[in-house]
């Protein structure tokens, strides 16, 4: 299995910036690509971004419109998502994943991003 451990969430201002981390433990080596969902209330679960753990190729959804970036740092297993820009609409519980080669999905616990206006 691997576990996944968020930080980084909290309360910023509108056009402020926040850079979340989730580090990554136990099956690391099965890793195929770690990302990030999000939640608003009372909406679904929607992709935020994702990074291939191997070759490093990150993939945004469209309303990102260039505001988030994701990266990974392999030794420390661990992939950040800066986010900048912030808007209200951006306010969410944002989760961690990492997908294995074998097919499982291991999710963490999510971390709070309130933005205000």
């Amino acid at each position: 299995q691997v576990q996944l451990v968020e930080s980084g969430g909290g309360l910023v201002q509108a056009g402020g910036s926040l850079r979340l981390s989730c580090a990554a433990s136990g099956r690391t080596f099965s890793m195929l690509r770690m990302g990030w969902n999000r939640q608003a209330p009372g909406k679904e679960r929607e992709f935020v971004a994702s990074v291939s753990w191997s070759a490093g190729m990150t993939y945004y959804a469209d309303y990102m419109e260039g505001r988030f970036t994701i990266s990974r740092d392999n030794i420390r297993n661990t992939v950040y998502l800066q986010m900048n820009a912030l808007k209200p609409e951006d306010t969410a519980i944002y989760y961690c994943y990492a997908d294995e080669t074998r097919g499982n999905r291991y999710w963490g616990q999510g971390t709070q991003v309130t933005v205000s206006s």
